[in-house]
Parts: structure tokens; sequence; C-alpha cells
């Protein structure tokens, strides 16, 4: 695993006011790597707690150990059971406010069911369900990582910090790709543009962006602006109602703005999921002349059969961060590549632990960032 050396960190790190308690809210003892990481860099113990399913299923919690008037900080990487992974740290928060906890701190990387933050037809705004259950429970602080909208922040009445993970990845670029200096940044639609405009400024390097792609679940097609559907018979709306009919969209064949010929391809985003966009961006690089494909991303989820489509594809190398386990699909995969941020988590807990200022670790982050 490609760890990020502790320079400015390093001398400090240890340093914690008594009073913090870490305990990881999963029962599934793979998702617990990254716990025990954040411990070993504070040099703390792990909180002692059992987690464990019933056998009907229900989640029981088990605090070992007191809480009163302390700092918990409950740390939850999502597990391929993303809604028992939920119940885990639902029910963890509440037995600590119940514990009377000075505050619970929930340290989640990656956000669960964050890309359903918008209103899609008859459906819900998931994102908003979880915050507000997570502040019913009784969290008092969310630390997270790379969600997949900024704008979920608002959904929460507590304060929430939105670590980025592209300091690492963009360091991985830097000391692991020979000639990136012959790269170019490719953003896989328009959508992820801004993240790879944001990458490419930092690398000083060129920006290509693929466009006219096959929808994907963030088109308008499915957004509520359809519902409710449009009326079949124009004698059935009210004749004083003259309503322009909005022209529907056609995206062009797919087209590649800027320069990969004979250069590195880099595609950036956040979340690695279903593959099929991502194979399909590669295979357009490939017939466009660039020689070497990287995909990089915050959150690799890499669902269903992820890894083997990987493997048989154009893709050179997929770099994630362990915001989520996947130590299985690196098994199936050689090509998958992950870099470590327990540092930035770890550094986090200890300054709010401490009292002391966030800011910087956001220093030099846009508002585009």
């Amino acid at each position: 695993m490609f760890c990020v050396p502790s320079t400015e960190f390093g001398a400090i790190m240890n340093i914690t006011k008594g009073g913090l308690v870490l305990f990881s809210a999963n029962s599934n003892s793979s998702c617990m790597e990254l716990s025990k990481r954040i411990a070993e860099r504070l040099g703390v113990e792990m909180g002692k707690v059992q987690v464990y399913q019933e056998p009907n299923r229900e989640t029981r919690v088990q605090i070992q150990e007191s809480v009163r008037g302390k700092d918990v900080f409950i740390i939850q990487t999502v597990s391929k059971d993303v809604n028992t992974t939920i119940m885990e740290l639902l029910i963890m928060v509440y037995a600590c406010k119940t514990s009377c906890a000075k505050s619970i701190i929930g340290v989640i990387p990656y956000f669960p069911y964050s890309k359903q933050c918008k209103m899609r037809k008859r459906g819900s705004i998931v994102s908003k369900l979880l915050a507000s259950m997570m502040c019913k429970a009784g969290l008092t602080h969310l630390i997270t990582m790379d969600l997949h909208q900024k704008e979920i922040q608002g959904f929460f009445n507590i304060p929430v910090d939105n670590l980025r993970a592209s300091p690492f990845l963009l360091q991985y670029i830097q000391e692991e790709i020979p000639d990136y200096r012959n790269a170019v940044i490719v953003a896989k639609s328009p959508a992820s543009a801004k993240r790879a405009q944001s990458f490419a400024e930092r690398l000083r390097l060129g920006i290509a962006v693929i466009h006219g792609e096959a929808q994907d679940a963030e088109s308008d097609m499915v957004d509520g602006r359809h519902s409710p559907p449009t009326a079949k018979n124009v004698a059935a709306i009210h004749p004083s109602l003259e309503i322009p009919m909005l022209i529907p969209k056609e995206k062009p064949p797919i087209t590649v703005v800027g320069d990969v010929g004979g250069r590195i391809a880099i595609i950036v985003d956040d979340i690695i999921d279903d593959v099929d966009s991502f194979l399909a961006a590669a295979e357009t690089l490939k017939e466009r002349g660039a020689y070497k494909i990287f995909v990089m991303a915050t959150h690799g989820l890499l669902s269903s059969d992820a890894p083997r489509l990987i493997e048989e594809s154009a893709i050179d190398e997929v770099v994630v961060t362990n915001t989520i386990p996947h130590e299985i699909q690196k098994l199936q995969c050689p090509k998958i590549k992950t870099v470590d941020i327990s540092m930035i988590l770890s550094e986090a807990i200890r300054r709010i632990h401490n009292g002391e200022s966030m800011s910087y670790l956001f220093r030099n982050i846009g508002l585009d960032d």
C-alpha cells in the first residue's frame, strides 16, 4: 500500500489531551484496518466495544468502557452491506449519547447514499434522510472525505468537515508515474471537468474532456422536472395555458475535447463503482492515441464484476484510497492500487479533540475543489 510520508504532522501526531475514545463501529473485521491505522498514528488504543448481528439479523452494540464526559470518535467504513453499516453507526452513536459522552464525532470517510442527493421523479433525497437520522441519534460533528456533492453538508445541522484526498492522489502521480509530465488529465464527462481542471492546474498539465457518451444517472431524464408526465393530448391542457415545450436533448457522437495522442491519460473522478463508463472512456482514449491510461478516484466501491472488467480492459492502473476496504478486489485485479489517507483523518481527529483550527487541512483549497 502506498503511504504518504509524514513530514508536517509527524512531530505532533501523538500529542492528544486526555478524554479521547476511539471506536470502530464495524462488525466486519475486514473494515477495521483503517481504524487501526488511525489509532496507531494517534498513539491511542481502540476503545472496547462489541458490535455484532443477532441470529435474526438485528444489530447489537455493547460499549465496554466508560465514555462519560469524553470526546468519542466513531470510525465507520462502509462495507458491501451498506444498510447494516448505517444501523451499526446509528446504534453506537445513540449508545454513546445515552452514556453521557461529551461529544460524539462520526468519522465516515465515504458517506453512503451520497449519490442520492437530488430529487428524481417520485423518489426522495436519501442523503438528507440519512443526515437527519445521524443528527437525531446524537452525532455532534462529522468528518468525511470528498462528498459526491459538497451541498450535502447543508443537510446537516451540525459541523461537517469535508476533507480532500486530492493531495495524496497528486503525490502518487508525481512519485509513482515517472513520465507524468507527458500526461493529460481527463474528465470522462463534462460533469467531472471541474475536478479534472483542479488536478491539471496543480500538476501544470493539460486537460481533456470526453463529451457525448451515453446518458448516465445524472441526466435530466430522471430528474423530478419530468414529473408529472406531459399530457399526450394537447386538448387536455387548458386553452388559456400556452406553456412552451422544452426541446429534448440529443447528445452528439463521442468526442474528445483536447489532445491525448501519444500521451498518458489520467482519468479523475470521486467514485468508482460501476466501471462501464470508465471502460468506455478508456477505449475512446486508446482510439485517440493515448498509450497509457490511469484512473484515479477517492472512493473505490468496485461493485459486482468491476475487478474482472478492469483486468480485461485497456486501463493500465486504477488508484483509489482506503476510505472503503477493497482487499478482495485487489486480489482479483492486480491493477488496483491503494493510497493510504489515514494520516489526514488522524490529524483531523487530533485537532478537533484538542480544540485546534482545522484550516490547516484546507489550505490552498478553492470553492471549486
